[in-house]
């Protein structure tokens, strides 16, 4: 690996304040930065085929300061200064998902159970930063890696509460990591049903943060004492209540199920809802005041399950453009789902192969920032502004070369969103583009073959 501007662009681009307390180790990290990121989804060994480039990689990722927090730290700086400077919307889009490392043996005492319990290895909980307009990814303002451990079966309720690896509690955490909202700035919380927790919206509402989050309880209205018997629940009073809006809606396509368009209707309510009876989470026992939405299809094409989110938010919502606007940020939560599968199919988290917990989370800080580059990337390819644009204005010429020749076309004319179905279809993609967009398993197919081409193109043209 030789330093030079080009090495150094990734690094500097996505980790520009990062020290590792030495010259040469932060040369080291902007080489092996660069590498991953020109190869995602390549094992190490394949990325370095070189054993002294190997090696020097797993002694970078053995250096004290070379760890999961001064990474993601670098790279969280970075963004948080962009969101400040940005005065528009920006959402904060949370969840979390399971990073399998089963059989990693090595590892297994310092991971815990996760699916059904069968598996070994970490919960991630993750805030991803993005512009509601354009769809685009600030970058990963907060990463916690957490090993989950089951309370004992006969552990009493308010024990269990108290129990500082609570899972549940990962939802207040990442709202610590990232910090209050900065005045006259607007950043809004959004998240599934999983974040559907008293504990977390008392928490949001407590720090004055404005959010969006679906429901998943139906829980009891009124500000009367929990032990009285609801008269009113939440989703039969919002199903109950007539359309203030109708809009249309596209719906991304999926699998085998194409893009459509879907007319959506939606009303929304001002609620009081009653704390839960049986206490779960640490929280005071006081009525949230919030607005709920509910926004639904009524008819859905046949053999479609009809759309209904049911939305808790601190926005009025009281408008048809406002209730649009609530509905539009939800949609965006579908971007962190998206980025799930570039940690996992696009650039292979999951499939690196190192022997200490210490490094595989270095090494996961190091990819999930990549992750965000990469997404953006295709987020560009759909964008119908940057998807026009010729592909060389986003895109390097010897990647354009290299995909044309496997592809036996002429690169002359492409867009950008040219290069991203090409690439698509050298992995095996094959359906209509603007019905069915591809997916990150045939463009991880298709990176990985152009790559050992691309370095081969480059060696020749450092010779030439």
């Amino acid at each position: 690996m030789t330093a030079n501007k080009d090495l150094t662009s990734i690094s500097a681009t996505l980790f520009p304040s990062l020290e590792l307390g030495d010259i040469r180790r932060n040369r080291r990290f902007s080489q092996v930065a660069q590498a991953l990121a020109e190869k995602p989804g390549v094992s190490l060994p394949e990325v370095f085929p070189n054993p002294s480039h190997y090696n020097a990689c797993m002694n970078l990722f053995d250096a004290e300061e070379c760890n999961h927090e001064n990474i993601l730290g670098a790279h969280q700086e970075a963004v948080l200064n962009r969101m400040e400077a940005h005065a528009g919307p920006i959402l904060l889009l949370h969840d979390g998902t399971c990073m399998d490392f089963s059989g990693h043996t090595s590892l297994e005492d310092e991971l815990g159970p996760i699916g059904n319990g069968g598996g070994r290895g970490w919960v991630a909980h993750q805030t991803i930063a993005v512009d509601p307009s354009s769809r685009m990814v600030f970058g990963l303002i907060s990463q916690i890696l957490h090993v989950r451990k089951p309370a004992p079966k006969k552990m009493a309720l308010a024990a269990r509460r108290a129990r500082e690896n609570r899972e549940s509690r990962l939802w207040v955490k990442g709202l610590d990591a990232i910090g209050p909202t900065p005045e006259n700035r607007q950043w809004i919380d959004v998240a599934d049903r999983g974040a559907d927790i008293f504990e977390f919206l008392q928490t949001l509402q407590d720090r004055k943060r404005r959010f969006v989050v679906r429901s998943s309880s139906n829980r009891a209205m009124g500000s009367g004492p929990t032990d009285e018997k609801a008269t009113e629940l939440l989703h039969e009073s919002l199903r109950s209540m007539k359309a203030m809006a109708t809009w249309e809606l596209e719906v991304p396509g999926r699998a085998i199920k194409p893009t459509r368009k879907a007319i959506l209707s939606a009303v929304s309510q001002k609620v009081t809802l009653r704390p839960p009876h049986v206490r779960k989470g640490e929280y005071r026992l006081e009525s949230l005041e919030l607005t709920a939405v509910r926004v639904w299809e009524s008819k859905p094409p046949k053999g479609t399950k009809a759309l209904e989110w049911i939305l808790l938010t601190s926005e009025a919502a009281d408008s048809p453009e406002s209730l649009k606007k609530v509905c539009d940020w939800y949609s965006c939560r579908m971007q962190i789902e998206e980025y799930h599968k570039v940690q996992k199919t696009g650039v292979g988290i999951e499939r690196c192969q190192v022997q200490s917990a210490k490094k595989m989370a270095a090494f996961i800080a190091l990819m999930s920032v990549v992750a965000v580059a990469l997404l953006n990337a295709r987020l560009a390819a759909r964008d119908p502004e940057n998807s026009a644009k010729p592909a060389e204005t986003l895109i390097p010429r010897a990647w354009i070369i290299v995909l044309a020749t496997l592809r036996e076309k002429s690169s002359e004319g492409w867009t950008v969103s040219d290069f991203w179905v090409n690439l698509a279809k050298l992995g095996g993609y094959f359906k209509n583009p603007k019905r069915h967009p591809p997916g990150w398993i045939t463009l991880w197919r298709g990176w990985k073959t152009i790559q050992p081409v691309i370095g081969y193109h480059l060696a020749i043209q450092k010779m030439a």
